[in-house]
C-alpha cells in the first residue's frame, strides 16, 4: 500500500470538503433547504446532519470510543434505516441546527486526530484511510445535494449562473477519430495499493478482454436529439423488456430537464434556468435503460466497467472537469474542447463531465472482503445496480480514480449521467 497523507494533507482534505458543502448550501433558503423537493431526495438538511453523523461515528467515537451527541441520531441519520421519501418526516436538524452539529463534531474529529497515531496497526488508520473515507463520503453527498438542488424548478442557485470553461480547460488539438481500438489480452484492473480505496475497489485482478472500440468521447447532446427525432422512444425494438416498461411507465420522451421548443429546437432546464441545449456538451440525466437504447440504435453497445478501465488507462486527472475549490463551472465541458488529456489509447474525457454507464451488473471482485462494514458495497450487489465510472463536473478529484465504481438503480436520471458507445472489435 501507498504511503498515506499527513496530518496537515488530512485536515486540509477534510476542510476543503465541508467548506464545499456550505459554500452549496449557504445561498439556498431555509425553507428549501428544509423541505423535500422530490421523493428520489433527502431534504437538503438532512444530508447535512448526517454528515456529520457519520464523521462522528467514524471519526471520533470509533477512534476515541466517546458517547454521542444524542443517540437518537444513530436512527435518524442511518441512511439504511430510512428511506429518503421518509426523512423529512423524522426529527430531523434544522439547517442551523445541522451546521451547529457538523461544526462541532468536526472540532472534536480534530482533537482525536491530533492524539491518533496513524501509523499503528488498526487498518482503519493504515493509510490515513477512515479520514479519506469520510472526505470522500462528505464529496459524494455535496454531490448528492447538486442533485437535489436540480431537481428544484423554483430556485436559480446563484454560483450556476453561466457556464463558462474553466480555466483549467486546455484546449487541444482533438482526434479526428470517432472511436479508437483497444486490443485484445489481459489486463489489471482494481487496485490493491491506493489508500483511499474503498472496499468494491479491491484487490486488483487480471481480467482477459477480447479486441473492442470504444468511442473517444460521450455521447452528446447533438449526436442523442438524432435518437430523440427518429423516434427512438417509440421504438420497442431498442428497449430491452424491463427497459420499454419503464419508458412507458415513466412516459419517457426525452431526457430528464429537455424541453422542446418552437421550431424544433431544444432548451434544458440547469439549476433553475432554462437555456439552449448545448449541442457538443455530453448528454447527461439518461437512465441506464436509454443509454442501452440509443447504443442499440447506434449499431453499438455499453463497455462493460472493465472495457472502460482499461480504456481509461494513463488518463490524468489534472485537466478533467472535476470539481476543484477554486475553480468549477456547474456543467460537462464540450467535448470539442478536448479538456482531458488522451488515455493511453486515445479516448478523451475519461474521467468528469459525466458518470458513464456501463453494461456490468454491480459484484465484488474475485477476493472482495468487506471493509470497513457491510452496508457501504456488499448489501448492493447484484443484477439490481448498474455500474457507472469516470465521475462528472460534480464530482471532487479526492472521489475520483480510475478504480472508482458508482452504482444505482437503471432508472435513475436525476444524477448526472451519460454514457459512451463501444462495438465488438
Amino acid at each position: 500500500m501507498t504511503e498515506g497523507p499527513s496530518r496537515e494533507e488530512i485536515v486540509a482534505a477534510l476542510g476543503e470538503a465541508r467548506a464545499r458543502s456550505l459554500a452549496v448550501l449557504d445561498p439556498i433558503p431555509t425553507r428549501d433547504q428544509a423541505r423535500q423537493v422530490s421523493d428520489l431526495m433527502s431534504p437538503l438538511c438532512w444530508d447535512l446532519a448526517h454528515i456529520g453523523h457519520y464523521e462522528e461515528l467514524w471519526l471520533v467515537r470509533r477512534l476515541s470510543d466517546t458517547a454521542p451527541t444524542d443517540p437518537a441520531y444513530d436512527d435518524i441519520y442511518d441512511a439504511f434505516k430510512h428511506p429518503r421519501r421518509e426523512r423529512v418526516t423524522l426529527p430531523i436538524l434544522d439547517p442551523a441546527g445541522a451546521r451547529r452539529f457538523v461544526a462541532s463534531v468536526r472540532e472534536r474529529a480534530l482533537d482525536v486526530l491530533a492524539e491518533t497515531w496513524l501509523d499503528g496497526h488498526d487498518p482503519l488508520l493504515a493509510g490515513g484511510f477512515v479520514y479519506g473515507m469520510v472526505a470522500q463520503h462528505e464529496h459524494q453527498h455535496d454531490e448528492t445535494m447538486l442533485a437535489t438542488i436540480q431537481l428544484m424548478d423554483d430556485f436559480a442557485h446563484p454560483d450556476a449562473d453561466g457556464a463558462a470553461v474553466s480555466s483549467t480547460a486546455t484546449r487541444t488539438t482533438r482526434s479526428a477519430a470517432t472511436d479508437v481500438l483497444v486490443p485484445g489480452g489481459a489486463y489489471v484492473v482494481g487496485t490493491t495499493t491506493d489508500p483511499w480505496a474503498y472496499d468494491n475497489e479491491r484487490p486488483e485482478h487480471v481480467v482477459t478482454l477480447a479486441p473492442f472500440r470504444i468511442d473517444t468521447t460521450p455521447v452528446t447532446n447533438r449526436a442523442y436529439v438524432t435518437f430523440v427525432e427518429a423516434g427512438g422512444y417509440d421504438d420497442p425494438r431498442l428497449w430491452d423488456a424491463d427497459g420499454w416498461a419503464w419508458r412507458q411507465e415513466a412516459e419517457l420522451t426525452a431526457p430528464q430537464f429537455w424541453r422542446r421548443e418552437g421550431g424544433g429546437s431544444w432548451s434544458r432546464r440547469r439549476f433553475g434556468r432554462h437555456e439552449d441545449l448545448p449541442p457538443d456538451e455530453p448528454v447527461q440525466h439518461v437512465c441506464w435503460y436509454e443509454a442501452d437504447a440509443f447504443c442499440r440504435f447506434a449499431g453499438a453497445r455499453l463497455p462493460t466497467e472493465s472495457e472502460w478501465e482499461v480504456a481509461a488507462a494513463g488518463t490524468s486527472l489534472e485537466h478533467a472537469n472535476l470539481w476543484r475549490a477554486h475553480d468549477h463551472r456547474w456543467a460537462p465541458s464540450d467535448v470539442t474542447a478536448s479538456m482531458h488529456s488522451a488515455s493511453k489509447w486515445g479516448a478523451l474525457q475519461m474521467f468528469g463531465d459525466v458518470w458513464e454507464w456501463t453494461a456490468s451488473d454491480f459484484s465484488g471482485y474475485p477476493g472482495f472482503a468487506a471493509f470497513p462494514y457491510r452496508e457501504y458495497s456488499e448489501v448492493f450487489f447484484g443484477h439490481e445496480y448498474k455500474v457507472l465510472r469516470g465521475g462528472s463536473w460534480a464530482t471532487h478529484p479526492a472521489a475520483m480514480r480510475a478504480s472508482f465504481r458508482n452504482w444505482d438503480y437503471p432508472i435513475r436520471r436525476q444524477i448526472f449521467s451519460g454514457f459512451r458507445c463501444a462495438r465488438d472489435a
